[in-house]
This record gives structure tokens, sequence and C-alpha cells, in this order.
């Protein structure tokens, strides 16, 4: 009884998701400053971590990081360990709020009010940054964006859509939206990382319908081919794997690297073999059944972290 108990709240969970990766409601703020900006007739929520280990005489780089589908914002900074990472290398997080939970992402589905409403997302993000740059001490050539699931698509379509401000991208678990990717042509080159599960269910690798026909995303293969030749990176990628530290989480690590992109962009992806609908090396907080496997053979965080090092804006 207790395992239907916990399948039972699994299903309600996918069906009230537009794109399964929600955390649970944490009233708790901590150390983040909760901000409000006006972008058209909506009132819109973000929060911003500062860390005290910021020197104020220096501009810092900016990451932003956005909730899956049903999620909110406030939770992400534990759930991604990105507060703890910013206090040690020093950069500035801010974590938005979608409209009903969720980004619209350049999906066709009517599931979603933010979908529905057709939500001006890009405006917010651009709002967004023209406020922090005025109040913080921001490096306006390193802003990055990461996210996890519809926050993973919407990465993919910010970077798409403000080429102009952003170095780089970090979809996980978040494929290129369809029908977008026919329009998908950024004004500059952006460097890309994308972490997907071969076996995620939810937003399958190979492309198609995400999570109960909440809309389509494209093949991940098919997103690379897209990011490379618009970056006009190498064409034959370094190919490598990850240590298979951690023989029990059923996942295995390829990396793939294109390398030498205009403005000295790359193309990066690490397949995750055996992965389901997940955060490398974070917390499972729902069935495996359900969002499948945790690979533990590396941080996302950290890894992420490291490539937007790597990769400011020229």
């Amino acid at each position: 009884m207790k395992k239907l108990s916990i399948l039972f709240l699994g299903v309600l969970f996918v069906i009230n998701a537009s794109c399964v990766f929600g955390q649970r409601e944490n009233r708790t703020r901590g150390n983040l400053v909760e901000k409000r900006i006006r972008v058209g007739d909506l009132l819109r929520t973000f929060y911003v971590y500062a860390p005290k280990t910021l020197q104020r005489n220096k501009k810092h780089p900016l990451v932003f990081v956005f909730h899956g589908g049903g999620g909110t914002a406030p939770r992400m900074g534990r759930f991604t360990k990105f507060d703890a990472l910013a206090r040690k290398e020093k950069f500035f997080v801010v974590y938005p709020q979608g409209i009903g939970k969720n980004w619209n992402d350049g999906r066709e589905t009517n599931k979603t009010k933010a979908h529905r409403e057709n939500v001006d997302d890009i405006s917010f993000v651009r709002s967004m940054i023209d406020s922090l740059t005025k109040e913080y001490r921001i490096d306006e050539k390193r802003i990055f964006s990461t996210g996890p699931s519809n926050g993973g698509i919407f990465s993919h379509y910010i970077g798409a859509n403000i080429s102009d401000k952003f170095a780089a991208i970090a979809p996980v678990i978040g494929g290129i939206a369809d029908p977008f990717y026919k329009r998908f042509n950024p004004k500059n080159p952006v460097s890309v990382f994308i972490i997907q599960g071969t076996a995620d269910k939810l937003v399958p690798y190979n492309g198609g319908y995400i999570a109960r026909n909440r809309g389509k995303v494209i093949s991940t293969d098919k997103a690379i081919e897209l990011w490379t030749n618009h970056n006009k990176t190498d064409k034959k990628p370094v190919r490598g794997n990850l240590p298979d530290t951690n023989k029990r989480d059923g996942c295995t690590v390829d990396t793939f690297l294109w390398k030498d992109g205009k403005n000295r962009t790359a193309v990066k992806l690490y397949k995750l073999n055996g992965g389901g609908h997940t955060w490398a090396g974070g917390i499972n907080f729902f069935p495996r059944m359900i969002v499948g496997n945790v690979c533990r053979d590396f941080d996302a965080a950290e890894v992420i972290w490291e490539f937007f090092k790597n990769h400011p804006k020229q």
C-alpha cells in the first residue's frame, strides 16, 4: 500500500508539471534577497544570492538558475548547490520565479499558464539583467544561464534569443523546443554545455513529446548540430569519458567537446548513459521508477561552473 501511495503521488506530479522537475515549497529565504520588477502587466519575482565573499571593488560573474516545471525559485540554491559554489568561487546567483511555476520556452502546449498566456519571459530576463547590472557590480561579459528540465529548455531559448547578453548556457535534462527550433537564429555565438540522460523518459534524449504531451523537444544530437553550426566549431568532437566512480548508480558518462568556435566558443555534451530526469550529484526527490537514475560520477554544478569560467563573452 505504501508503494502504491508513493507511485500515486509521483503520477500526480507528472500530470501537474509542464516539464517535470519541480521542487517542494520552502518558505525559508536564508541569504536570498527577494526582488520584484514589473514587466508589462505582470509583477515578476526573483531572488538574488550575493555572497559575502564578493570583493566590493571588483566585478563578478552572474549565473541565472531557472527552476524546472512546477518548481519554485528559493529551493534551487540548495538543490543545485549553487549557493555554496558561489561563496567559494565568488559570483552572483539569481533564481527567478516563473508564472504558474513554468517558463514559456518555445514549446506549443496549453498545459501551463506560461505557455497558454504566452508570457513574455524573454523580456523578464532582459529586465532582470538591466536591474541587476545597475544595482550590483556585475561583469557583463560573464552572464550565464542554467537549469533543469523546463529550466534547461528555457536556457536554450534564452541562449538563442538573448545571445547579445549571455556568454554561455548549460541546459540540464532539457532540449531545444519544437517548433521553436525552426526559428533558431541567434545573433551572436554562445558557448553551450548540455547534460542529458539517455534513459530520461520525461524529456527524451532522442526528442519527442514531454511528460504526457506537454509539447515537444528535438533530439539532443539535433540540438548539438544547431549550436555547432551556429558557433562554427570544429566538425568532429574531442571524445572521452568520466571515471565510473559510482558503480551502483546505473550511469556512465561519455563526453564530447566541439572546440574552436567563433569568438572562442565551444559546445560540450555530457551523455549520461542510463541517466534519468535528474540533477547529477543531487538528491532524487521522486521515486526512481518515475524519474530514473541519478548519476553520481560528477557534480553538475561544479562542472557547469568550470565550463562557464572558461567561456566568457569575447
